[in-house]
């Protein structure tokens, strides 16, 4: 009896012993996750836990290492940030947890994700007393993948490439001055000012404007006179009169000899103090502040001729230098040049490309209707101008759009410092999920045609929704749709999405999506059915979407 008695006390205090020493089982009501589902941000699956030790767990001399998995169903697994925690006689840096009132505990960590949505988050263990480990079974404690913020990579396959403009404008207003100096208080036209090369230049261009009526249109003709402001007012309006009177006789007689029936708008300025003002302005007279402050000073005419003859050491070089260069009346031109018609570029390509400018080809091809006419007219650019590298930008806007990205990339290999190049290629990279890259090539795009756009899914896939939906104002595309979705916006979201111009899958997937939020799930079901309807892959998609769950049941 006694020996069965020492056994059986024996055995009683082993037991007490190895359950005080050993670390049991935690429960998945031990630890709260945030968010749950988890959800992706910025190409990743954060995650905050906030767990908690029971009472008389964590033993004194214990230290538990708690590291989150992500496991996914196709059998891809991440492993998370770790954080350890220590008993109350354990010498470490790490947490400690108190023995008989247990402790709470807060730890951030995130995954990679995986592409897929399908996915459980679990806690596992490596806990130990001493050199001892113990076996702590893994704990669930979250469940699937929100990635509606993944579907950048997708929304960004139909974003409107940029592509570089041309430059044709086939009117241009254009307009040719002439000078004709007079001497002081005279208005006399002299045949040495009327043999000058500006008044030469103007003779000949209203010969060139009456004989090319169908590549020049004149507007009008203006004739201003001038008198510079010294002497009185009374004498330089007399003066500027007569020097316009002569300067429009002379113009009239121009025209009469070409039989050119052309308007003459004629004026005059008695006193040119604003011409005064910008002569000296541009002049290195000594005293030139002090004029200018004169001119600013004082307004009446009569004054301020008074003013600055009081300057004497400076009068004289108004009197060589400025005042003469104001004795004149301006002959101008104002004329269009008329360039070719739609019609005639299109038959200039066909005949003999090299004929046309480089702004002209580039023009044609917004001429034509398909992608491949229009990569024709391109190819025919490079080859007449190859150093003009705006072609080869805009072809790989073509490949982009066909979804050729390889052909893309390699067509704008070949471009060098080219804004909407730049551009392309952070479109290529954002494809493929490299935001680094794609902000590296689009932060050399500056001036881009199109950038804003661009800049909309750099900031939808770095997760600035705010910042995209703003650079989004003006575009109705399936990215503009989703920035607004993920920022909440779903008025703006139901405004964008009805102006889609060539609604595809995604477009519907995403109204689904946005309806589904808004509890709008008959909507959804009827959105989920025509994406399926347009691209069957979303059906796989679609069951894995822990958004759409309720509108699938």
């Amino acid at each position: 009896m006694k020996k069965v008695s020492i056994l059986t006390m024996s055995a009683a205090t082993l037991m007490i012993f190895t359950s005080c020493s050993k670390l049991g089982e935690l429960s998945a009501d031990n630890f709260t996750v945030t968010p749950n589902p988890l959800e992706t941000q910025k190409g990743v699956v954060p995650a905050t836990i906030n767990g908690h030790f029971p009472e008389k767990y964590m033993k004194k001399k214990a230290v538990v290492t708690v590291m989150p998995e992500l496991r996914y169903s196709n059998g891809v697994v991440e492993k998370g940030t770790p954080a350890t925690f220590q008993g109350e006689k354990v010498r470490g840096n790490d947490q400690t947890v108190n023995y008989k009132m247990g402790g709470n505990y807060t730890m951030k960590t995130s995954f990679a994700y995986a592409g897929d949505n399908k996915a459980e988050m679990f806690l596992t263990f490596d806990a130990r007393i001493g050199n001892k480990q113990f076996d702590v079974p893994a704990v669930k404690v979250a469940d699937g993948v929100v990635a509606t913020s993944e579907l950048y990579k997708q929304t960004v396959l139909s974003t409107q490439a940029a592509v570089a403009p041309d430059a044709y404008q086939r009117i241009n207003k254009k307009k040719l001055d002439a000078n004709i100096k007079f001497l002081i208080q005279q208005a006399n036209l002299r045949k040495s000012e009327l043999k000058n090369n500006s008044v030469q230049e103007f003779v000949k261009m209203l010969k060139q404007i009456n004989n090319d009526r169908e590549k020049l249109n004149l507007e009008n003709i203006e004739v201003s006179a001038y008198a510079s402001p010294d002497g009185g007012f009374k004498i330089n309006d007399k003066l500027a009169g007569e020097r316009q009177k002569v300067s429009e006789k002379y113009v009239n007689q121009e025209l009469k000899k070409i039989k050119f029936n052309a308007p003459v708008d004629a004026k005059y300025t008695a006193q040119d103090w604003e011409g005064f003002q910008e002569l000296v302005s541009a002049s290195n007279i000594q005293d030139k502040e002090l004029i200018l402050r004169v001119l600013s000073m004082y307004k009446d005419p009569q004054e301020r001729e008074q003013q600055i003859k009081n300057i004497s050491s400076a009068f004289r070089e108004l009197a060589d230098g400025i005042l003469p260069e104001l004795r004149r009346a301006r002959l101008t031109i104002n004329y269009e040049t008329i360039g070719r018609s739609d019609e005639q570029i299109l038959e200039q390509l066909n005949d003999d490309a090299t004929k046309l400018s480089i702004e002209e080809i580039l023009y044609a091809a917004t001429l034509k209707s398909t992608p491949a006419e229009q990569k024709a007219v391109y190819q025919t650019a490079t080859k007449v101008y190859p150093n003009d590298y705006r072609a080869y930008n805009n072809i790989a806007t073509i490949e982009y759009e066909q979804g050729n990205y390889e052909a893309a990339k390699q067509c704008l290999q070949q471009v060098k410092n080219l804004p909407e190049a730049n551009a392309n290629l952070g479109l290529l990279a954002l494809k493929d999920g490299d935001v680094a890259g794609a902000e590296q090539y689009i932060a050399g795009a500056t001036g881009a045609n199109g950038l804003s756009e661009i800049m909309g899914n750099l900031n939808l896939a770095k997760g600035n929704y705010a910042e995209a939906e703003e650079n989004f104002s003006e575009v109705y595309s399936n990215s503009a749709a989703l920035a607004q979705i993920l920022n909440r916006d779903y008025v703006s979201a139901a405004v964008t999405l009805k102006y889609i111009k060539n609604p595809d899958a995604m477009t519907e997937y995403l109204r689904a999506l946005m309806s589904a939020r808004m509890g709008n799930n008959s909507d959804a079901s009827e959105a989920l059915k025509e994406a399926i309807k347009k691209d069957p892959a979303f059906a796989k998609y679609a069951n894995n979407d822990i958004e759409l769950e309720k509108v699938q049941k």
